[in-house]
């Protein structure tokens, strides 16, 4: 492990998270709606390090989430040509994150985004690894869009296509990278929700989340 490395990642990662409140914060808008332009509140724009307007809590756990995720995957990763992607890849899925846990949505482009900073570098330098990393995403893809469908929808349409993103990535590394990236989410939500329900408190939760950080631990332990 390099540390003058795993520094500068963490310090770009943290940087980087300082931009995100704002930019979430606008994203976090009902299907279909267009993201907001400023803080109804207090006019805040949005292209600015900070909390996402004066209006909103501290936003120090984001830059420092942002810090850790991306020291963690320096760590793992070490000077590898796809680290690079990887880190910014993590800015978009903690910006996933945000927007997932203000409204339960999981906005396309950055789902996409997020997909090609992590597929496209993995399949450029392990192309051999193409046809197990789609067979672990085109599975996954099935399995989570048939609960999708279910009754009661449990998953919405945004975490099948994250997980599937994820699943394919994760199978460059292997089927245990693919079994701890799908289990680790629902040991997540799985508790917090069962809490939820036992103090009559039950309500949707983000989903996104779990995803994401089910897939930074089969990347950095596994």
């Amino acid at each position: 492990m390099s540390l003058p490395l795993v520094i500068f990642a963490a310090v770009f990662g943290g940087a980087a998270a300082a931009f995100l409140p704002r930019i979430a914060h606008r994203l976090a808008v009902p299907f279909g709606d267009s993201p907001r332009p400023a803080c109804p509140l207090c006019g805040a724009g949005w292209v600015k390090v900070g909390a996402f307007c004066r209006c909103s809590r501290p936003y120090v756990v984001t830059v420092l989430t942002g810090a850790l995720v991306a020291a963690l995957l320096a760590a793992a990763l070490g000077p590898s040509p796809v680290l690079p992607f990887f880190l910014l890849a993590a800015v978009a899925g903690l910006l996933l994150a945000l927007v997932d846990r203000r409204c339960l949505r999981l906005p396309d482009p950055i789902v996409a985004t997020f997909a090609a900073l992590t597929i496209v570098p993995l399949a450029t330098t392990q192309p051999h690894r193409i046809g197990p990393a789609l067979g672990a995403g085109g599975l996954v893809l099935t399995a989570y869009l048939i609960v999708a469908l279910l009754p009661g929808r449990g998953l919405g349409l945004g975490d099948v296509k994250l997980a599937a993103v994820l699943a394919t990535a994760l199978g460059f590394a292997g089927w245990p990278a693919v079994f701890v990236g799908l289990v680790v989410p629902h040991l997540i939500n799985g508790p917090i929700g069962l809490v939820l329900l036992l103090t009559r408190r039950a309500r949707p939760l983000p989903f996104g989340p779990a995803l994401l950080v089910g897939a930074l631990l089969a990347v950095t332990a596994t």
